[in-house]
């Protein structure tokens, strides 16, 4: 469902599915990036002059980085690990990005193909801090389309 016309979308409305599962708390997700080549042609037109044609080339994959508090979850670590043990027939996972409008109705949706982590990074640990701590996932995805 579209946005009424002269609205946007707001920031803070969003969610993010691994697997068909609603992963909560996430308090920031950035990387959402779609990324393509560009292949350029050389070539000589009729007249003979050299011109320089830019065209649509591969799919890049890319990375999505998703912040959330520390929590019982352990669902972040718990993935890092089977990755690090190779087990990637487990680790792979497909997903999305939704979006919100201000009445909770989903307005886009981004989905990640063959997602797995590639990094998990607490927050600083720092004596006297009273901001919440965090867990950062950096994970690598091989395709991002729009629906």
């Amino acid at each position: 469902m579209p946005l009424p016309e002269n609205d946007a979308g707001v920031g803070y409305s969003f969610g993010l599915e691994v697997d068909g599962i609603q992963i909560k708390h996430i308090t920031e997700i950035s990387g959402l990036k779609m990324e393509q080549d560009v292949v350029e042609l050389k070539q000589n037109d009729s007249k003979g002059n050299y011109v320089i044609k830019k065209i649509p080339g591969r799919w890049k994959a890319g990375e999505l980085t998703v912040t959330r508090p520390l929590n019982a979850d352990n669902s972040f670590k718990d993935w890092v690990k089977n990755a690090q043990l190779g087990k990637m027939g487990d680790v792979r996972k497909g997903g999305a990005v939704i979006l919100y409008d201000y009445e909770n109705a989903p307005v886009a949706r981004y989905n990640f193909t063959n997602a797995w982590p590639k990094s998990l990074e607490m927050s600083t640990l720092k004596a006297g801090d009273t901001s919440v701590l965090t867990e950062k996932l950096v994970m690598t995805y091989e395709k991002l389309e729009a629906e």
